[in-house]
């Protein structure tokens, strides 16, 4: 190998790879699962050619690139931004489904029902996630709207509640570590000083 005069130290940066990445992550495998349903749900119970159903679809859609785009970001400044913007499209989901039930007089479910309680006490793992997408072909949800609806709107409380977390988390971690520009910026004096 050629000698390399002058050059910095050139190993690795040990956090230069962000493990597991956004595809491990239980709010992103939540949000495809979100999604997949959604679309399920707006195609079977919302006409295809309203507004509504192409609204509920991108706004689920968004929910979930967000994560993904977010998570790719060097600026945790950025991920934090664009996971604020995934929870905002979330809520605009639950609120399309809140209006499909008080639209079609179907009944909300308080979260004290039995039923949000056992979808709530659910601890999803790889598995239990591939078969998810499955119940939507069930009788009693393919032709039930009202609990089609109301599993929606639980699952994305549930996601809501675990993006909150992890925003907590990282505005944590923005506070006690710097963002992205400040610590290339602390690399760069640092390269100058030779340390």
């Amino acid at each position: 190998m050629p000698n390399m005069p002058n050059t910095p130290n050139t190993s690795p940066d040990p956090n230069w790879f962000h493990a597991p990445g956004y595809a491990n992550l239980l709010v992103y495998k939540l949000s495809k699962l979100i999604f997949d349903l959604n679309s399920k749900f707006c195609d079977r119970f919302i006409d295809k050619r309203s507004r509504t159903h192409d609204q509920m679809v991108q706004a689920a859609r968004s929910s979930k690139q967000n994560i993904v785009e977010g998570s790719l970001e060097k600026s945790l400044k950025s991920y934090i931004k664009l996971l604020g913007v995934s929870r905002a499209s979330f809520e605009e989901l639950v609120e399309d489904y809140h209006d499909y039930l008080r639209l079609n007089k179907l009944p909300l479910w308080e979260k004290t029902d039995t039923r949000v309680i056992q979808i709530r006490a659910i601890r999803f793992d790889d598995s239990d996630l591939l078969n998810w997408p499955n119940w939507a072909n069930l009788p009693n949800l393919a032709n039930q709207p009202e609990e089609f609806a109301n599993l929606q709107i639980t699952l994305i409380k549930m996601e809501c509640y675990l993006l909150d977390k992890f925003l907590h988390t990282l505005e944590d971690k923005f506070i006690r570590e710097g963002g992205y520009t400040e610590n290339l910026f602390k690399r760069r004096l640092n390269y100058r000083r030779g340390i």
